[in-house]
């Protein structure tokens, strides 16, 4: 075998070696990029669903009045049991 030869063989190797590598590589950003894009799916979903559920303003003044008019009630039994 003469110089040439060898030197086209190992080119081709080299070649093929690195085509593969490239090949790993650019099926590894294509699968990441889809995982990505999946995870970006969820997280948007995720703040639609957050965000839809706010409580009203007329739920949490029907509660905040629930909570003070108990507090009233515990405030005035603590008045009586002070007073004897």
């Amino acid at each position: 075998m003469d110089h040439q030869t060898i030197y086209n063989i190992l080119i081709g190797l080299i070649s093929a070696m690195l085509g593969w590598w490239l090949n790993n590589v650019w099926m590894s950003i294509n699968e990441l990029r889809r995982i990505d894009k999946e995870l970006a799916d969820k997280v948007a979903s995720i703040e639609v669903l957050v965000a839809g559920e706010y409580v009203t303003r007329d739920e949490f003044n029907n509660v905040m009045s629930q909570v003070f008019s108990k507090l009233d009630r515990i405030m005035d039994a603590v008045s009586k049991k002070a007073d004897r």
